[in-house]
C-alpha cells in the first residue's frame, strides 16, 4: 500500500506586529498580564487588503518552492480555516487560482484550531487511497478579524497567518511518512469555543477549555504516539496547537516526550488557530531546530472541542 510523507513546509506572517504594549492602549491589560497568564509577547495582524486566501497563497507557495515542485505538480489542495468570510469560491479554489493551478481538486476543512491536522489526514488517507498523488494541505486564519477588541480575555490571544505543507507518495515503510491518526471531538462542549453571530465574533470559556486540554488530551495524545509505535521519549519534537503557553507546557509534560523540542510560537505569533500547527513546525524546521527524519508528533486541539493528532517524520 502507498504511503505519504510531508515533502516540505512553507508558512507566512502578515509584517504588521501587536505588541502587549499596544494592546493595553485597547482595553484594559498589560504586558505583565498577558505574558503570565498566556505566554504571548506579539502577534502578527493582516491588513484589510489581505484576506485568508493570500495568506494561505503565500505559505503555499514557500512549500512548494521549497520542496522543488511547481504549482502543477499539486492535484488536490485541502485549506484548514474558519476565517474566512466568503463562501464561494472556497478558499481553496482561490488559494489554487492565485498560484496558476490547473485542475485540483479544492477543499476547505472548517475544524477551527483542530483544522491542520485533520487536512493532513484527509490528505494523507486521499493519497493512500489513489485519489491524489501530491497534496498543498494549508493551515490560514485571520482571527484578528473575529476577534472583540472590547474583551480583554480573547482579544490578547488572537494573530494572523498561514502554514502549509506539501504531502505526496511515499514508501510504506518504517522510519518514513506520515502516521495513523486519532480523531475525535465533545460535541457536547461545543460551546466553550465559538465563532458566531453577525458579525462573527470569538468567544470562548477559558477555564473549561484549559481544564479539558490539560486532563483529557495528554492520554489521547500519547495514544497517537502507540498508534504509530513510537515512544514518547523518543519524539524529537512536539507541536501542539498553539492556544496558551499555560497549556502547551503542562500538556507536552504530561505526554511523556521528555527528549523532544517543545514548539512555542505562540509566545510571538498568538493563537493562529489553523495557521498555528504548520506554522510553528515550519518554523522549527526553517531554523534548524530539528532533525530531518525523526519523529514529531502534531497534536491540534481546540474549536467544537475537536482534536486530531498524528507522528510525522520530519521533512
Amino acid at each position: 500500500m502507498t504511503g505519504t510523507r510531508i515533502a516540505a513546509l512553507g508558512h507566512y506572517q502578515p509584517a504588521k506586529v501587536l505588541t502587549n504594549d499596544d494592546l493595553a492602549a485597547l482595553v484594559d491589560t498589560s504586558d505583565a498580564w498577558i505574558s503570565s497568564r498566556v505566554g504571548i509577547r506579539t502577534r502578527h495582524v493582516a491588513g484589510p487588503d489581505e484576506p485568508v486566501d493570500e495568506m494561505a497563497a503565500h505559505a503555499g507557495a514557500k512549500a512548494l518552492a521549497s520542496a522543488g515542485l511547481t504549482p502543477a505538480d499539486v492535484d488536490l489542495v485541502l485549506v484548514a480555516t474558519s476565517t474566512a468570510i466568503d463562501r464561494s469560491p472556497n478558499t481553496a479554489a482561490r488559494v489554487a487560482a492565485r498560484l496558476g493551478m490547473v485542475s485540483p481538486a479544492t477543499m476547505d476543512l472548517n475544524v477551527v484550531c483542530a483544522g491542520f491536522t485533520h487536512a493532513l489526514a484527509t490528505a494523507d488517507h486521499a493519497v493512500r487511497a489513489g485519489s491524489a498523488s501530491r497534496v498543498l494541505v494549508i493551515g490560514a486564519d485571520k482571527m484578528t478579524e473575529v476577534a472583540d477588541w472590547t474583551d480583554r480575555t480573547t482579544c490578547v490571544l488572537v494573530g494572523d497567518g498561514a502554514g502549509a505543507a506539501v504531502v505526496e507518495a511515499a514508501p510504506d515503510s518504517a522510519g518514513a511518512g506520515i502516521g495513523p491518526v486519532l480523531w475525535g471531538s465533545v460535541p457536547e462542549m461545543g460551546h466553550a469555543v465559538r465563532i458566531e453571530g453577525t458579525p462573527p465574533r470569538f468567544a470562548q470559556e477559558g477555564q473549561s477549555v484549559y481544564r479539558w486540554a490539560t486532563t483529557q488530551l495528554p492520554p489521547i495524545a500519547r495514544q497517537v504516539c502507540e498508534r504509530a509505535g513510537v515512544a514518547p521519549e523518543e519524539l524529537a519534537a512536539v507541536v501542539l496547537h498553539q492556544a496558551n503557553l499555560r497549556i502547551i507546557e503542562p500538556v507536552a509534560q504530561r505526554i511523556g516526550a521528555v527528549n523532544a523540542v517543545i514548539a512555542r510560537d505562540v509566545t510571538e505569533s498568538g493563537n493562529t488557530s489553523a495557521a498555528s500547527i504548520p506554522m510553528a513546525f515550519s518554523k522549527l524546521v526553517e531554523r534548524g531546530e530539528v532533525t530531518s527524519g525523526a519523529p514529531a508528533l502534531l497534536f491540534g486541539f481546540g474549536g467544537n472541542l475537536s482534536y486530531a493528532g498524528q507522528v510525522v517524520r520530519i521533512p
